[in-house]
């Protein structure tokens, strides 16, 4: 049996991110045999990666790292592949002291763009830049798109649902990480009644409120409120059983990209351009193209900088959905 070669790659976050790094560890996994899969995140991210079959161990961060570092010395890892690349993975890598490929943030490029609209950015998705950190192994993308891997105890049963959502719902995550990745709850509203098919919201505790005035404005034979109920995982659940996914820029539309569902992608102050659009699977964009202010930021922020929110005040909702039974 020949000994295993060992790999430690390293992403701490978000949800969205580290759902877009599952290629590189499937492909380095199913292409090299002897590859040991050792993953580095935040403890709060476990869920996501600890049920993935490609990986063999997965390491969690705590406050105090010089600790975890000693262990993970002993481990004697042959290669780290850094898909963060911030300070933090700097000194993991000269601490173990090992060949790295490391994957290129491009923020010189961001920069460019969110503050002179100047675009030097590659037209690649940010999967198919993490896939380059493997080239010199001989690691090829097998275009089988992400992954995510469900828990049976987090699985949603329709049954569970109510009588109007049994027969088939659209899935919407209205959540976001910051304030302008978010469309308003009026526009929500708007939205959902020009889907006008049952619905099930999702997101956190701190949605809750903007789905109760969606469920109270369209009523509770089209609007199912789940935002806070169910966990990250549960939430992935209802988005696997879906017939079709509306989302904001999150981690949820990269669940239902690994899921195969058509996504209607709805962009405020970030842009597509970043690379971080649905992967491998059919998707429409949602945006305003018409704002010299855009993209402002290429994160978010809490509020409109500019106080007027036309990114996401103004897109149109001027667009047919063919997949639902009964098609606008």
């Amino acid at each position: 049996m020949n000994k295993p070669v060992k790999f430690l790659i390293l992403r701490f976050s978000s949800i969205g991110d580290i759902v877009l790094t599952t290629p590189v560890v499937r492909c380095l996994k199913q292409q090299m045999p002897d590859a040991e899969i050792h993953y580095f995140t935040k403890s709060k991210f476990e869920f996501i990666l600890k049920d993935n079959p490609y990986i063999d161990k997965v390491w969690l961060l705590e406050k105090n790292t010089s600790e975890l570092l000693s262990i993970l010395k002993k481990e004697k890892f042959n290669y780290i592949i850094d898909l963060h690349r911030n300070i933090r993975t700097l000194r993991i890598k000269l601490a173990l002291g090992v060949p790295s490929f490391s994957f290129e943030k491009l923020n010189m490029q961001k920069f460019l763009l969110t503050q002179f609209k100047i675009n030097y950015l590659p037209d690649v998705h940010i999967v198919d830049r993490c896939m380059d950190t493997l080239k010199s192994l001989g690691i090829t993308n097998d275009n089988r798109g992400l992954d995510y891997f469900i828990p049976y105890k987090d699985n949603v049963e329709l049954a569970w649902l109510p009588q109007s959502h049994q027969n088939g719902f659209v899935a919407y995550a209205i959540g976001g990480q910051h304030g302008t990745k978010k469309l308003p709850v009026l526009r929500m509203i708007e939205l959902c009644r020009k889907i006008n098919f049952p619905m099930v919201l999702l997101g956190g505790k701190e949605d809750f409120e903007a789905g109760e005035e969606v469920r109270k404005a369209l009523g509770d034979t089209l609007i199912l409120n789940s935002c806070g109920q169910y966990s990250f995982n549960q939430s992935a659940s209802l988005i696997q059983k879906s017939l079709i996914v509306f989302s904001h820029d999150t981690g949820l539309m990269h669940v239902a990209a690994a899921f195969k569902k058509k996504v209607y992608s709805i962009w405020g102050n970030t842009v597509p351009t970043f690379g971080m659009y649905p992967y491998k699977t059919a998707f429409e964009i949602l945006e305003n193209k018409n704002l010299e202010c855009r993209p402002c930021s290429k994160i978010g922020y809490k509020e409109c900088p500019k106080k007027h929110f036309k990114c996401m005040n103004d897109i149109s909702f001027d667009f047919p959905i063919k997949e639902l039974p009964l098609a606008n």
